[in-house]
């Protein structure tokens, strides 16, 4: 149930409270006051027929001697004083009544009572509690519109909370609860947890900036060295020793490559060249450079394929294998996946190639479930199962696919295994291929 709908039925829940509250003091006062006038009228009333008995010898106000339905109370009243019972007794419009009785002299003589009959009463006060039971729904009918409307706007705001702290966790940190919320004049709990969104998202920014600036930083200051490494390895004489050192000195200087590139990604300084590229030839290269046994598969749509086995080369057919994209990216993220498999899964290692779509897979343990579920991370490999490695590859593969406007995603496959999926954008509406074998060159140098 959404939140205004709850506070909505609890502030109508609260006002059926009150009114049910306020009806009972209403009805349990009025029968309260009704009683006590009766009884009051009626000592009266004995007051005044005694003293009319008493001069005249003759019954007045409707005073009665030893009537037949005297309440047993009243029968034998000791002394002279006026009492009063009440008799919830209730014969036609007649009762219930309060009698008021009084010897009209010493003991043993005749009783003088007075009936009151409070019907009258009591039927006023049944209109007045329909009344009010009228009157209490009608203020819940006006009331419970207006109780919707301020839910409405606590959740509206409220929601605007949570859709910033959601584009916040989904990276991206420039995103803010505004003024409105943040920097309200009348502040309240729900401006003060805007305030403490936007207040994490600013504090989380700064960090991750120093981090950014820091990873550009440290490449930028081991690459001149590492340079000066890899060309006095040149130096050494052959043998196992220079073998063995200079990869190790390739291996370093693959990873300062990447962390420049990543904090190119970061710095949102990267823009894609695109042009219009058969697919299946760009994938089919970035697999070659790897240099891993890997199967590739390309599978054409069977409109396509029949097409092609007729001899109907048509353009459609062919702009189905071409894509607008920047190559030399694509590349990138293919031989990232391709190697990521490698290392980290277990052979057969398989590229499909359908439409606009390149998938990966191996046949290890998977990815771990905290990659899955918060992406990759620079650094870290995940479960020790997958291998050693700096956790490089999927955070770069997923900063060019943003690059490229393209989707990657992260699955396991039901019978094991990783999957990668890439989705690439869908072509311009103008997807003819290049005319007169002006074919894009897709083999591009790697960063």
């Amino acid at each position: 149930m959404p939140l205004r709908w709850k506070i909505a039925a609890l502030a109508a829940a609260t006002a059926c409270l009150v009114a049910l509250a306020v009806g009972v003091l209403v009805h349990v006062w009025t029968a309260m006051d009704i009683r006590n006038r009766a009884e009051m009228d009626a000592t009266n009333t004995v007051y005044s027929a005694m003293d009319v008995y008493r001069r005249t010898g003759t019954l007045a106000g409707g005073a009665e001697l030893d009537p037949a339905d005297l309440p047993t109370a009243l029968r034998h009243p000791a002394g002279a004083d006026r009492r009063v019972a009440h008799d919830g007794r209730v014969e036609g419009n007649l009762g219930p009544s309060v009698w008021g009785a009084q010897r009209v002299g010493g003991p043993g003589s005749p009783v003088l009572a007075v009936r009151i009959n409070m019907s009258p009463q009591l039927h006023d006060l049944r209109r007045l509690d329909a009344s009010m039971a009228v009157a209490s729904l009608v203020s819940l009918a006006a009331a419970l519109p207006l109780a919707v409307y301020g839910a409405a706007l606590v959740a509206r705001r409220l929601r605007r909370v949570a859709e910033t702290a959601a584009r916040i966790s989904g990276g991206d940190l420039d995103a803010r609860t505004g003024p409105a919320l943040g920097h309200a004049r009348g502040r309240d709990e729900v401006t003060d947890i805007a305030a403490t969104v936007d207040l994490m998202a600013d504090s989380l920014g700064r960090r991750l900036r120093v981090e950014r600036q820091f990873t550009a930083d440290v490449a930028h200051e081991l690459r001149t060295p590492v340079g000066g490494l890899l060309a006095a390895t040149d130096l050494l004489p052959p043998g196992e020793t220079e073998d063995l050192l200079r990869a190790r000195v390739r291996d370093l200087r693959g990873l300062v490559e990447d962390l420049l590139e990543i904090s190119r990604l970061d710095a949102g300084a990267e823009a894609p060249v695109r042009a219009r590229v058969p697919l299946a030839a760009v994938v089919a290269e970035a697999v070659a450079r790897t240099g891993l046994d890997t199967e590739i598969t390309v599978i054409t749509g069977a409109p396509a394929a029949e097409a092609a086995e007729a001899g109907e080369a048509t353009a459609q057919v062919a702009a189905a294998e071409y894509v607008e994209t920047d190559p030399r990216r694509l590349e990138r993220i293919v031989g990232n996946l391709v190697t990521n498999a490698h290392r980290h899964g277990r052979t057969p290692v398989r590229v499909t190639v359908e439409g606009l779509t390149v998938v990966v897979r191996d046949h290890g343990p998977g990815f771990p479930a905290d990659l899955l579920l918060d992406g990759p991370r620079r650094f870290r490999t995940g479960a020790a199962e997958r291998g050693a490695g700096h956790g490089l590859g999927l955070t770069i593969a997923l900063g060019q696919a943003r690059v490229l406007g393209a989707e990657l995603r992260l699955d396991n496959a039901p019978d094991d295994g990783a999957v990668a999926t890439l989705r690439l954008p869908p072509p311009p509406t103008d997807t003819r291929p290049p005319h007169d074998g002006a074919e894009a060159d897709t083999r591009r140098p790697r960063p």
